[in-house]
Parts: C-alpha cells; sequence; structure tokens
C-alpha cells in the first residue's frame, strides 16, 4: 500500500501550457494514449479501485490544453445511448476497470468504478451492442465499499 501512496504523492500539478515533456515528467508514464486527428488524450487511471481518471489533451504543437478528472457525472451524461461509440467512451472517460460479457443479452460490459457527486462509491457500467454501439448505462453501488447493512455502499469520507 505504501507503494501506491508514494506514486501518487510523486504526481506533480501540471498547467494549460505545459508541453508533452512536463505533463510526462509530472504525472508519469500515461495508462493509455489516444490519437483524435492532430490532438492526443493521455489517460492516468488512478485508484483506490480506479475511481479517478485523469485525461490530458495535447493539442498538435505538443502543448496541454486541458487536465481534468473524468469520472464525473457529466462525463457520463455525455455518452449518448444509441450513437457513441467504444472510441467515444474511450476518448471521454478512457479505458474500464472491468470488462464482462452478458451472453444472453449479447452485450459487452465496460466497468468504471467511480466517486458519483464525489459522495458514494458506484460503478457505472456502460452495455455495449456486438457492432460497439452503447445500447444501455446503468449506475449501481459499489459494493466493494458496502457497510454492514448498508446496501449503498460507505458513509460519504
Amino acid at each position: 500500500m505504501s507503494v501506491l501512496l508514494g506514486a501518487c504523492a510523486l504526481s506533480k500539478p501540471v498547467k494549460t501550457g505545459d508541453t508533452e515533456a512536463q505533463v510526462l515528467a509530472a504525472r508519469g508514464t500515461p495508462t493509455h494514449r489516444y490519437q483524435i486527428g492532430n490532438e492526443q488524450l493521455l489517460e492516468y487511471n488512478h485508484g483506490p479501485f480506479g475511481q479517478r481518471t485523469y485525461m490530458a489533451r495535447i493539442d498538435s504543437n505538443g502543448k496541454l490544453i486541458s487536465f481534468e478528472q473524468v469520472l464525473t457525472n457529466q462525463k457520463f451524461a455525455a455518452i449518448e445511448v444509441n450513437q457513441a461509440n467504444k472510441n467515444d467512451v474511450l476518448h471521454t472517460i478512457g479505458a474500464p476497470s472491468e470488462q464482462s460479457y452478458l451472453p444472453l443479452s449479447q452485450l459487452e460490459v465496460w466497468s468504471y468504478p467511480y466517486r458519483e457527486s464525489d459522495i458514494w462509491d458506484s460503478v457505472m457500467h456502460i452495455h455495449f451492442d456486438q457492432s460497439g454501439i452503447v445500447r444501455k448505462m446503468v449506475n449501481t453501488p459499489d459494493l466493494r465499499f458496502r457497510d454492514q447493512g448498508n446496501v449503498f455502499g460507505a458513509f460519504p469520507r
């Protein structure tokens, strides 16, 4: 556990206009990289249990445009059911913490643990059909944080 805490402590703040090299020096190697036109997204997935994912948007000149935590109600709301595809989801909120498949409904599920409204430990499950289109999104309590007798998860920290 101390290794994880040490790694988090090594992350330094970044600011708009920083170069990609400065972002990498401050935040380390990204967990994923995505190319969108002439821009790049650098994904930084963090715990506990992957509840935070940060995206650094780098412009064509190698400068930081934005750096934000993307596992939020607002970002999930931006994913349009029956329109968004897997790439749209990856570019909006990054890679899932877990993937599964529901054989009866033939849906692939990507799961994202997060702090809903920065209060509740929740998991957003995004369901894709066989062509990779989002067909539904289901938000559930994250049972890994379940208190005895409290099905809605732990009380706010």
